[in-house]
């Protein structure tokens, strides 16, 4: 009996020991994930197609500004208070030149403000070109006529004027700045070229147009068609005013400027968006006329967010920065789902890879997303990821499109594929 259990014993030893162990398959790691949604842009304030879609139906500028902020006067304020508006940002070098016959630029050592009876250091004529890039922690100009090159002695800062300014008599004179690979024309103010300190980048070039908010700054905010409807157009003119009279005075030592002149404050193309063939009256036009006239609560201009075209519904601040804005508000915006008015952004499907979304989440990867939550106004609240190893990272819906770059965060996760 003991020799029959013994050997019992040997031969489950034998079949555990023989029989291997099933590997675990690894997690499925899909390759892309796919995505169907609407609208372009936050969602949060004036929705630009809404804008148009009421502007066609017969609203009034004010009608339209009312319907998309909540509890707001539209009322006249001083708007002509100088901004500096940052043209060029974290640049290694920039070009400053002028085809205008008979055009004079004068350059500064430091920025001199608004003084009128300071001497320039160089004046230049249409043929020359003014060179910039560091050298340490100061900027260096050169200044080149044909092939001959003359440096003039570095400084931390420089202010440039031209001639037809409220700065400098003459011929008017449109400027032409370089930089990063394009070129953009500025027709008014003056220009300050300064050594700024980034934290990664260290030493890099800031770049700011100085400019009248009333008239020079708003003449060259590009934020919508100039073809649009005039109610549009004076609404999109207003809303622009209004936001960047609520930043007005706010120094950023990061870009050496009241306001980017990029799509994180607004667009600012200077002269270019003024002189737009045939159209380009038509926007300076409705900034005229709309002279003075704020979007304010409790007498103070708002920051008059607006974007592009929503996927049915406006979105509140809060929903989408996690910041308390009263004046936001969820309304409906059927005009972002006309096909007719909104080709492009009335639905849109989008595949992203996964190499984009595991670096939206700071993860090695990611093996499943879900939208775990839905605002009202329709935009993903919560979505979360898990990678292989089963670490999970929630973002914020708007977080998520800004990190991948989709249009919107009204988005539904389609399917996903190996």
């Amino acid at each position: 009996m003991r020799m029959y259990k013994k050997l019992c014993i040997l031969i489950i030893l034998f079949v555990t020991i023989s029989t291997p162990v099933q590997a675990l398959e690894p997690p499925n790691i899909p390759m892309e994930f796919s995505l169907h949604g609407a609208g372009y842009g936050h969602g949060v304030g004036m929705s630009q197609m809404g804008a148009r879609a009421m502007a066609l139906a017969g609203n009034s500028p004010e009608q339209i500004l009312k319907y998309f902020y909540k509890e707001v006067e539209v009322e006249s304020l001083d708007d002509t208070k100088i901004l500096r508006v940052n043209i060029g940002h974290l640049m290694e070098n920039t070009r400053i030149s002028t085809s205008s016959n008979g055009g004079e630029i004068q350059l500064f050592s430091s920025e001199v403000g608004d003084q009128v009876d300071v001497k320039p250091i160089a004046v230049l004529s249409s043929k020359s070109v003014l060179n910039f890039s560091l050298l340490g922690a100061n900027v260096v100009p050169i200044v080149s006529v044909g092939k001959k090159t003359s440096a003039i002695a570095k400084s931390r800062s420089f202010t440039i004027r031209w001639s037809g300014t409220r700065y400098l008599d003459g011929v008017d004179t449109v400027i032409s700045v370089n930089h990063s690979g394009a070129t953009k024309k500025f027709r008014y103010g003056q220009i300050q070229v300064r050594s700024v300190k980034d934290k990664v980048l260290g030493y890099r070039l800031e770049l700011t147009n100085s400019v009248r908010l009333s008239d020079e700054y708003l003449w060259g905010v590009s934020e919508m068609p100039s073809f649009w409807p005039t109610a549009a157009l004076e609404a999109q003119a207003i809303a622009s005013r209004t936001y960047a009279l609520s930043k007005a005075g706010i120094y950023r030592a990061a870009c050496n400027c009241d306001l980017y002149g990029e799509i994180s404050d607004q667009m600012f193309l200077g002269y270019a968006k003024e002189i737009e063939p045939k159209y380009g009256a038509m926007w300076k036009a409705a900034v005229t006329r709309t002279s003075g006239l704020t979007v304010t609560q409790e007498g103070k201009p708002i920051s008059a967010y607006f974007f592009s075209s929503s996927g049915g519904k406006t979105e509140v601040a809060v929903n989408a920065w996690g910041s308390e804005r009263a004046y936001t508000q969820i309304v409906e915006d059927p005009g972002s789902l006309d096909s007719v008015l909104n080709p492009r952004f009335a639905s849109w499907d989008r595949i992203i890879t996964q190499a984009v979304v595991a670096a939206a989440f700071a993860l090695p990867d990611v093996v499943t997303l879900e939208v775990i939550s839905r605002n009202e106004s329709g935009t993903v609240g919560k979505i979360i990821a898990t990678s292989s190893t089963g670490l999970e990272i929630t973002l914020r819906g708007e977080t998520f499109r800004s990190r991948t770059k989709i249009p919107s965060a009204y988005f539904a996760l389609v399917d996903v594929q190996n």
